[in-house]
């Protein structure tokens, strides 16, 4: 991994070898325009993320597109995690605009423009799929965090994003089932990839949410500057902790109100000590 200007860059090791093959095959030009597209819709990721305040790691580039990996502190809003995610996509958009002008004025003409057209047309679409860890599936998990609890937003979207992957599998596979098909391979290696990395990231939910509860602090001193109301979570006293902050919601501060069986409230606890209690069972 090299880096530039504090952020990584690498290259997983199958991607190199696809370069390596391409050579062999002919088809190294049109390897390295993907590279270099796909690496400005990384950048662009990077980019909007260093504008609003968030660390970028590094950039990866992966066998079947990159990632630009930013690091969540629990500053990390839903609607900051749409800003960044459209950035890659829009860089696809600025490219084709960019194509077409240079077409209209004669600068630029044949094969290879129409190539570099449907390469953006197709990186882009692709990944506004509604699937993590593509831009598509992170827009759509923001969007469903606005509503409900952080915890049931990752198990429904990543379940989500393991149909749809199982869905496009069945695509790439469908022509075998009709005479003299042919498999969309493609579609079945981005498919097993996205599959893959569905389930890897499902199995690590409870990672992710131990996380997000370590990244709350941030969440109470912005509240407390902003003058804003906390939620209201109402609990029995014989409620498991863990219960009660799977209720938590991604931008929203909450207080606990502890209820008896006559329906009288008789404890309200931050939500810092849930938090806490929780973490000191757990030790």
């Amino acid at each position: 991994m090299i880096k530039v200007m504090g952020v990584g860059l690498s290259m997983h090791p199958v991607f190199v070898l696809l370069m390596m093959l391409s050579v062999a095959t002919g088809q190294f030009v049109e390897l390295i325009t993907l590279f270099v597209i796909v690496f400005i819709h990384e950048l662009g990721h990077a980019t909007a993320a260093a504008l609003l305040g968030i660390q970028v790691k590094s950039i990866q580039m992966l066998p079947f597109g990159g990632v630009a990996v930013i690091e969540d502190r629990g500053d990390l809003t839903a609607g900051k995690e749409i800003l960044i995610s459209l950035a890659g996509p829009l860089q696809n958009v600025l490219m084709i605009g960019a194509a077409a002008a240079m077409q209209s004025l004669g600068w630029w003409d044949g094969e290879f423009l129409t190539y570099f057209i449907q390469a953006n047309t197709i990186i882009a679409l692709f990944n506004l799929l509604p699937i993590l860890p593509l831009d598509g599936g992170k827009i759509a998990q923001a969007l469903v965090s606005l509503f409900l609890p952080y915890h049931k937003t990752l198990i429904i979207t990543y379940r989500i994003s393991i149909v749809a992957s199982m869905f496009m599998i069945g695509i790439a596979l469908f022509p075998l089932f009709i005479d003299q098909g042919k498999i969309e391979l493609n579609i079945l290696l981005m498919g097993c990839f996205l599959l893959y990395s569905g389930i890897v990231d499902y199995r690590n939910i409870p990672y992710r949410f131990v996380r997000f509860l370590v990244n709350r602090d941030k969440l109470f001193t912005y509240h407390v500057s902003a003058g804003s109301l906390a939620q209201p979570i109402i609990s029995m006293p014989a409620k498991p902790l863990d219960a009660i902050l799977r209720l938590f919601k991604r931008e929203k501060y909450h207080m606990v109100y502890v209820m008896n069986a006559q329906g009288k409230i008789i404890g309200v606890l931050p939500e810092q000590r849930i938090i806490e209690s929780y973490f000191e069972k757990k030790g």
